[in-house]
């Protein structure tokens, strides 16, 4: 039952990657992100957790419908207006509610009650979904997950997981009760309490036998149910008539060759890992004699893939690492999670548009959906969507384009995202997402991430080069940008390094050409963390050639928020410093000048917006022409987003004066407000806009920084503002 499978050349991925011009086709993009936390009832606190995790619809499509564990009910989203979703209401069950599906009038809600991992309990709630009440209640036998209602509507499948306890025995089982399947009939989309019947998956698989975890159950047109046991590495297909297992299997392992086992602030993929256990979590049939799972991995597997089986068993197609290279070239992959699963493909949506079937496989851990064609052999990729964070669950809307996706982190408690539904639309149109992406290199993914400053080429139009931040502390990095293709492509990673080995203690936020083939950097200083503040010149090939510390005058005044960009004015740097440090007035931050030739130091005082919540400050400074272009920011997100924009200032106004004195304030001018361009893909506004340069033929171009996919959903944007 083990399968190996070799990544060093993966033709299906390289095939289609070259950068060129997208052309339109029926492809998917994001049109709207409904906020959660506006479904929460006005007399709780709007700072409370809420969570979209399970979604389902009515069948008009009109009306989403999905489980909020936090809150301890269902929330309702009128989607009449695809483009500018509304909150329809929220309604308690008595309990956390792990899943939710619609039939006919009504949602049927698994409910979680459990006083203890020992004594499960669970019920299944049904909501009359007109009037907003909950109309009956069935009493199952443990502690619910997933459900499914059959194509004809006649029943529902519901896994009855029981759930292990994590700390108990490290959370190894068997620990008892054992789970289940329950089959109720339903008429009318309403369930016959009385008629529930329980399938015993006990002693089917090789892995704790005696303790079977059902996680998620799909049901075909045949009326068989297919579920997974993903901590007992098993599948099972069971006859609906009968209530009997009519096949089952062990969900196998594979190798992994080429992958980041490390989480040690690089992106690496050179780990191996042998007999990984599949694990599956979600799955959904394909036709009635195939059906795919997403293999996110429990406590012992999680192969990073998705697979499709026959439901006798045989593998069909095994993605291997075709999702997880995707994901981590669309700037995606979770460094933070390469001890673990990776890019972990956790949800399934599968459907069919205007007569072709889609496989949505959606990476929790990246915050991304991969999109693939089902061809009845190898599936066809099609392309990755954006989504907010963590996407939990997903439903399609075929009747009118739509897929729409639950994402259940919310942030709030640490002032970040809310709980979000993403919508998105099938049209004639080009894939919006991602906005720029790397290549593979001698088999492998180039992995990228946390871009913090942006510089032109000094020669060739649409060439520019990008620095990552700290995040990356082991993998300092300058990526080649060729914006010139769409999306625009990262085709090379050079090493920041020194005396040839990857440079430690930087914290790159600017770059800038020296003028020689190489660059200067700017490195913002942590003294906590004995990170200095400082600017370094390095070699075209990386190698830093000398360091320049901040002089004693600034240092004496310093704050941890130091340099974030830097421009070069023939012999002098220009270094923007993100917020005012102990010397600075209210609203002032200083621009600091650095004269490569006389080694003199000096500044002048930019003046920023006053902030209404948290702060406002710089995020980048870059020259064209006759003016110096600095982006400032606040540090909100989604609708408290307030000021992203573009500012110029004439170079005739820096003049620095000497550090330690009054220095001059100089004059700015708005050249574009980013909000715009930041809403245009139809997601919440992120907080990060961090690069801005301007190309050799005027052309500017702005990047923001995805935090290195930590507490974040990963999205970069990468836009050019036109002609400056």
């Amino acid at each position: 039952m083990h399968q190996t499978f070799k990544f060093a050349m993966l033709a299906a991925l390289l095939t289609g990657l070259s950068p060129t011009a997208a052309l339109a086709e029926a492809v998917f993009n994001r049109i709207s992100s409904f906020p959660v936390n506006t479904n929460i009832p006005p007399n709780m606190d709007p700072k409370t957790e809420s969570s979209a995790e399970i979604i389902s619809a009515t069948a008009d499509e009109n009306m989403l419908i999905y489980s909020d564990s936090p809150l301890s009910g269902i929330g309702l989203v009128d989607i009449s207006d695809a483009s500018a979703p509304k909150a329809a209401g929220f309604v308690p069950v008595d309990g956390e509610p792990t899943s939710v599906s619609v039939a006919g009038n009504y949602a049927l809600i698994g409910v979680n009650t459990s006083d203890s991992y020992t004594t499960p309990s669970g019920k299944l709630a049904v909501l009359n979904i007109a009037t907003g009440t909950i109309e009956l209640s069935c009493e199952l036998t443990g502690q619910p997950d997933s459900i499914a209602i059959s194509p004809d509507k006649s029943f529902l499948a519901i896994a009855i997981e029981n759930e292990r306890d994590e700390d108990l025995n490290d959370g190894i089982i068997p620990q008892l009760p054992a789970g289940n399947v329950m089959l109720f009939s339903l008429t009318s989309g309403l369930p016959d309490c009385d008629s529930r019947r329980i399938v015993d998956l006990s002693g089917l698989a090789d892995i704790a036998g005696s303790d079977p975890e059902p996680e998620f159950v799909d049901i075909n047109s045949l009326n068989e149910i297919v579920v997974t046991m993903q901590e007992n590495n098993h599948i099972a297909v069971i006859d609906s008539m009968t209530a009997q297992v009519k096949s089952h299997f062990s969900a196998a392992t594979v190798d992994l060759r080429n992958i980041d086992i490390e989480e040690e602030g690089a992106l690496t993929f050179d780990g191996t890992l042998l007999a990984v256990r599949r694990e599956p979590d979600a799955v959904q049939w394909l036709d009635d004699e195939r059906f795919v799972t997403a293999n996110e991995g429990d406590y012992q597997g999680g192969s990073r893939s998705f697979t499709i089986f026959s439901k006798t068993g045989e593998v069909l197609y095994e993605s291997g690492l075709d999702f997880e290279y995707r994901v981590a070239m669309a700037g995606h992959y979770p460094e933070k999670r390469s001890a673990n699963k990776g890019a972990e493909p956790e949800g399934l949506e599968v459907a069919s548009y205007n007569g072709e079937t889609f496989i949505f496989v959606l990476s929790e851990r990246g915050s991304v959906i991969g999109v693939y064609r089902d061809t009845g052999s190898v599936p066809e990729f099609v392309q990755l969507l954006p989504t907010g964070l963590a996407p939990e669950g997903a439903i399609a809307l075929p009747r009118r384009n739509l897929l729409a996706v639950a994402n259940e982190a919310d942030l709030i408690e640490d002032g970040g995202v809310r709980s979000h539904v993403t919508l998105y639309q099938l049209a004639d149109q080009t894939p919006a997402y991602p906005m720029i992406r790397s290549v593979m290199q001698d088999g492998r993914p180039i992995g990228w991430g946390a871009l913090s400053g942006l510089t032109a080429d000094l020669d060739i139009p649409g060439r520019l080069y990008a620095v990552n931040d700290s995040f990356y502390a082991m993998q300092p990095t300058i990526f080649t940008i060729d914006a010139t293709t769409q999306p625009a492509t990262i085709i090379a990673a050079t090493p920041v390094t020194r005396n040839g080995v990857p440079a430690q203690l930087l914290d790159l936020e600017g770059i800038t050409n020296d003028g020689k083939g190489g660059f200067w950097l700017a490195s913002e200083g942590r003294t906590d963390r004995m990170i200095p503040h400082g600017l370094y010149q390095v070699t075209g090939t990386g190698e830093i050639e000398q360091q320049v510390p901040f002089p004693a005058e600034l240092l004496a005044v310093e704050k941890r928020f130091g340099a974030e960009g830097i421009a070069r004015v023939g012999d002098r740097l220009w270094i923007a410093i993100q917020r005012s440090w102990a010397d600075d007035a209210e609203n002032r931050v200083k621009l600091v000048s650095y004269d490569i030739a006389s080694k003199e130091w000096g500044a002048v005082l930019y003046p920023t917006e006053a902030a209404s919540s948290g702060w406002i400050g710089l995020s980048e400074i870059t020259v064209f022409g006759d003016f110096a272009y600095l982006v400032e920011r606040d540090n909100q997100i989604g609708a408290n987003a307030k000021v992203k924009k573009l500012y110029r200032v004439a170079l005739s106004e820096l003049e620095p004066a000497p550090l330690g004195g009054e220095l001059p304030v100089v004059n700015k001018e708005m050249v574009r407000d980013f909000l715009p361009d930041m809403k245009a893909t139809g997601g919440y506004v992120v907080d990060k806009i961090e690069g801005f340069a301007i190309d050799a033929s005027g052309v500017g171009f702005a990047v923001t920084d995805n935090d290195g996919v930590d507490d974040s959903n990963g999205e970069t944007l990468f836009f050019s503002t036109g002609n400056m």
